[in-house]
């Protein structure tokens, strides 16, 4: 498996796994003060369960910020997605000499996240995109401007260092359309680790293998065109 498609994998599983406990309110109890402190030293010395503990008992915050946008007409899966992420870069990030607690910083970049996913939706909407929906195909299947030109991208990534990678992964992931996201967690096993073929997910959406491989590429496209050139998706 490529850096990419690794990267991809393991950022798509941390997501899956923590909103599916923010979706069934499945909180465990708040941290006390030597508890967080302890598990935010033993994170520095690279303790991946550390890490994990640190975001599972602070994902109450992402429940709770995310209501805050429920009046922006956003689908709240996808807000508690984006607020999922922030929380995963702010514990990340987190080390005691900002002088701040973990929850008040981790408050912030959940509120950032969201905020910078809402601006883009905006701008994108505003823009004319190649993304574009321009008809539908013969077996009527939304089409867009790029289906009807074509593409095929080469599939090459380059070997990166893993955290930048993964730092960036999770920039832009949220970027994705929600077909794109979907399609690409059920190629590639996430979360529960089968691994779809394109026509079976083509039966389970209900448009034609061969678009679906065009979703695929597309998304894939984006996220390498991305990580090598740092361009916004759109």
């Amino acid at each position: 498996m490529t850096g990419l498609f690794a990267v991809l994998t393991m950022i798509l599983k941390d997501i899956s796994l923590f909103v599916s406990y923010v979706k069934h309110n499945a909180f465990p109890q708040p941290l006390s003060g030597k508890e967080e402190a302890k598990l935010v030293e033993r994170m520095q010395q690279g303790d991946e369960t550390a890490r994990n503990n640190l975001i599972e008992h602070n994902l109450r915050l992402v429940a709770h910020l995310a209501k805050k946008f429920d009046t922006t007409g956003e689908d709240s899966e996808d807000l508690i997605s984006i607020g999922t992420i922030g929380l995963i870069k702010a514990v990340e990030r987190y080390t005691p000499d900002r002088g701040t607690k973990l929850a008040t910083f981790a408050a912030r970049c959940i509120d950032n996240e969201i905020l910078m996913y809402l601006r883009s939706n905006k701008k994108r909407k505003k823009d004319v995109s190649l993304e574009d929906p321009i008809g539908a195909d013969k077996e009527g299947n939304e089409m867009t401007l790029s289906d009807l030109l074509g593409s095929d991208p080469d599939d090459v990534v380059d070997t990166v260092d893993l955290s930048w990678e993964k730092q960036k992964m999770y920039e832009i992931l949220p970027m994705l359309a929600t077909r794109e996201r979907e399609v690409l967690c059920k190629r590639y096993g996430l979360p529960n680790g089968r691994e779809y073929t394109q026509r079976e997910i083509a039966k389970e959406l209900g448009i034609s293998r061969s678009y679906v491989s065009r979703i695929e590429r597309k998304a894939l496209d984006k996220l390498n065109t991305h990580m090598k050139t740092g361009s916004r998706i759109g």
